[in-house]
């Protein structure tokens, strides 16, 4: 089975480190076979820690934070703010916004030319419809 680098947008790759979702488990194992490690944004290191910030987890953000050198974790420049940020003015005129974030890390996958793997399909098909290039899977 061909399979392609994928950038993993947060929800996804939340449901990884739960491990609860037998096919999300089943497809990111396949692809750190393949690849050797997952592939995030630096803005979902940025969600995840406001998640567990959010609700007192504490001990689970120092694993998290030192569990990031396993991981490929892509900064943002200018290119990729420059995109998102043209991505968000274009979702805000048509009064479709969807946060910051979402703009981010569509703006990443774009740049990096990777296949974002989302459950929030909704959210990125905005962006589609735009007429950006993005690519979307769903692991679930």
């Amino acid at each position: 089975m061909e399979m392609d680098k994928v950038l993993l947008d947060t929800d996804i790759f939340s449901e990884i480190l739960k491990g609860i979702n037998p096919q999300v488990a089943s497809r990111s194992a396949t692809y750190r076979k393949v690849f050797g490690k997952y592939t995030i944004s630096v803005i979902t290191v940025m969600e995840i820690i406001k998640g567990l910030h959010k609700v007192q987890r504490e001990a689970q953000i120092d694993i998290f934070i030192q569990g990031l050198h396993k991981l490929e974790v892509i900064q943002i420049d200018s290119l990729i703010a420059e995109t998102a940020g043209r991505i968000y003015a274009d979702l805000e005129r048509r009064g479709q916004t969807i946060g910051c974030a979402d703009p981010l890390i569509a703006a990443t996958a774009l740049h990096q030319k990777r296949v974002l793997v989302t459950g929030n399909q909704s959210h990125y098909q905005r962006i589609q419809a735009l007429g950006y290039p993005l690519k979307l899977d769903n692991w679930r």
